[in-house]
């Protein structure tokens, strides 16, 4: 039976999600209990930036080989571990009683979380035909925000009830539990249903030199400007609310936990808004750089209102401001959408890999530089006013460089439709 015939790619496409959003969630859980952790292990601000950071640097350095890999062996197998590394990493931190193996945690947690996104387009890509794959990537895409939001108020509650190591330990066994479950419906079940067949031309999938194509690829000037696009988005938003954003909302306007919580859920709204809405008006402009530049611009405004008001604008702005942070977030989505309109099918993998890793390498830089701030404020003065201020100092830096990026976009604008039917 054709695979992109079967009912049972619905199955495959239900589990391989359900996965992700339980992996998406461990990207931003550990910014819930920041403040527990410099307490119970007796840490410094600029530690903790380096914890969280250093997920998101393995993620990131990660992102051009896996997905070399994943052309090269198949999507399956590179799921299935990294849903179990990522399961084990969170149960690792979860028992941790060093900050040492709190680290070691998050490179386990990190090496997992970077099989996901390549592998699951790829699988999607095998199951389902074109027209349905562009319409389902965007729904995958959303799921990575539902993600973002289940680790807000619903984890928040959890550890409120149970404890932050209970909460982990749990989720971590389910991540190990979701490694058995992709084996069963990706290889077992998948060999009884359509037989052990390779889907992948290998023929067709090695047509260059992996040395050569990543040698053109980067001296392409396009494949930079896609870089920086994605550096101005992703990591100001994700590095943000993954470290500082619940310390930043207990700390500015007293509020609780799970309050400070709810406050990046609205960035998440925003992000899932952001996604479909600002793929619609490209679609209907039939131009993704006009609309990009808005986004990147709207952006750039938000974090800069931090500065302007001191730090510490009104609460109802503050919300405005995380939800036009998270609608950005939500619209970095147009990356890739101009990838896949300005190289070719086969280069669109590696391409879509360097920008990636530009986004996550802002989300790497954002919560050690945010951290070192803080500490050096909290260490002369004690002003956390100030520390926070000058903090957003760095987000509206790599907002420019995003907007410089995608102003040096260059986009061929006949293609746009055309490129769009073809999925």
């Amino acid at each position: 039976m054709d695979k992109q015939n079967s009912r049972y790619r619905w199955v495959v496409f239900v589990s391989v999600l359900f996965t992700y959003l339980l992996m998406a969630s461990q990207r931003t859980a550990p910014g819930l209990i920041t403040d527990q952790l410099m307490r119970d292990f007796n840490v410094t601000a600029s530690t903790i930036g380096l914890l969280t950071s250093i997920q998101f640097f393995v993620y990131t350095s990660l992102q051009i080989p896996m997905g070399i890999l994943a052309d090269r062996y198949g999507p399956n197998f590179f799921l299935i571990i990294g849903a179990a590394l990522t399961g084990l990493g969170t149960i690792v931190y979860s028992m941790g009683t060093h900050e040492f193996v709190l680290f070691f945690a998050r490179i386990l947690t990190g090496v997992g979380d970077a099989t996901i996104w390549v592998n699951m387009v790829l699988i999607l890509a095998q199951w389902f035909h074109t027209k349905e794959f562009v319409r389902l990537i965007g729904l995958a895409g959303m799921t990575g925000s539902l993600g973002f939001l289940l680790a807000t108020v619903p984890y928040s509650t959890w550890i409120l009830l149970f404890g932050w190591r209970v909460t982990f330990f749990s989720v971590g066994l389910l991540l190990c539990l979701c490694g058995i479950l992709l084996y069963f419906v990706l290889v077992k079940k998948t060999k009884k249903i359509v037989g052990d067949v390779q889907v992948v031309d290998k023929a067709e999938v090695q047509r260059e030199k992996t040395s050569v194509l990543l040698r053109r690829i980067f001296s392409n000037p396009q494949a930079w400007a896609l870089f920086f696009c994605h550096f101005g988005v992703v990591g100001g938003y994700v590095g943000f609310i993954s470290s500082w954003a619940v310390p930043y909302g207990m700390n500015m306007y007293e509020m609780t936990r799970s309050d400070a919580s709810q406050l990046i859920m609205v960035g998440l709204i925003g992000a899932l808004i952001g996604a479909p809405l600002a793929s619609w008006i490209s679609s209907r402009l039939e131009t993704i750089k006009k609309p990009y530049i808005v986004v990147h611009i709207i952006v750039l405004l938000g974090w800069f209102s931090f500065l302007l008001c001191n730090g510490h604008p009104s609460f109802f702005f503050v919300i405005i401001i995380f939800f036009i942070i998270g609608f950005g977030y939500g619209a970095s989505a147009l990356t890739f959408a101009a990838v896949r309109q300005s190289f070719k099918l086969e280069e669109s993998g590696i391409v879509s890999g360097i920008a990636n890793t530009g986004g996550f390498l802002s989300a790497v830089l954002l919560p050690i530089i945010f951290g070192y701030i803080l500490d050096h404020f909290q260490s002369t003065s004690g002003n956390l006013i100030d520390g926070y201020y000058y903090g957003f100092i760095t987000p509206v830096i790599f907002s420019i460089v995003g907007l410089i990026g995608v102003i040096l976009l260059k986009e061929k604008r006949q293609s746009v439709i055309k490129n769009n039917k073809q999925g």
